[in-house]
Formats: C-alpha cells, sequence, structure tokens
C-alpha cells in the first residue's frame, strides 16, 4: 500500500486548497477512505470519510459545511477540497486507509493558514 499527498501550502483565511491523495498497491476502489489532520501539539484527528462506491460521505463538526471529499476511482485517487478556510485548520494532513485492523497512511501535507 501506498499513499501519496500532495496540494498542502500556504493560504490566507478565507482561501481555498485542494488535497490529493494518490493511492496504489490495493484495489482502491473496495476501499473507504479518510482524511484525517495533527496540529502542532495535538493528537491526530479525523476529518472526512468517503464510502468506496456510494460515495456516501461524512465530517467532522469542525470542517462540515467548508469541506468536501470527493474520489476519482478510475485515477485512484481521493480529494480534500477545503474552503473558507482558517487559522485553526493548519496543521499536516493526512490520507487513511483502513483495512480491517490495520491503518494505511501517507506522509501528510502541511496545510498553513495565516496572513
Amino acid at each position: 500500500v501506498q499513499l501519496v499527498e500532495s496540494g498542502g501550502g500556504l493560504v490566507q483565511p478565507g482561501g481555498s486548497l485542494r488535497l490529493s491523495c494518490a493511492a496504489s498497491g490495493f484495489t482502491f476502489s473496495n476501499y473507504a477512505m479518510s482524511w484525517y489532520r495533527q496540529a502542532p501539539g495535538k493528537e491526530r484527528e479525523w476529518v472526512a470519510r468517503i464510502t468506496s462506491t456510494s460515495g456516501y460521505t461524512n465530517y467532522a463538526d469542525s470542517v462540515k459545511g467548508r469541506f468536501t471529499i470527493s474520489r476519482d476511482n478510475a485515477k485512484k485517487t481521493v480529494y480534500l477540497q477545503m474552503n473558507s478556510l482558517k487559522p485553526e485548520d493548519t496543521a499536516v494532513y493526512y490520507c487513511n486507509l483502513r483495512i480491517r485492523i490495520s491503518d494505511y497512511w501517507g506522509q501528510g501535507t502541511q496545510v498553513t493558514v495565516s496572513s
């Protein structure tokens, strides 16, 4: 399993970013995918999840209405569109795959929201 995140960067409050996670080494279309984030000095927290085929999504309350998770099974990629970004969204964002009791993570991509 390999998960490679990209798309992070520095953005002003109110701005937008789109993160991508390219997956390989497993049958991508068979599995739900999630995004997590970890801010400095804090525990990693779940952000959003999308199911495998129906594309059902759910979100943490802190990002609901601002972030959108989506996937392209043909490209084996999951996305996180982040709008109306706030300074408290600053964190390293990780793509996650869970197969039974095993968790797989990418290397993370840094998102910094600051003026």
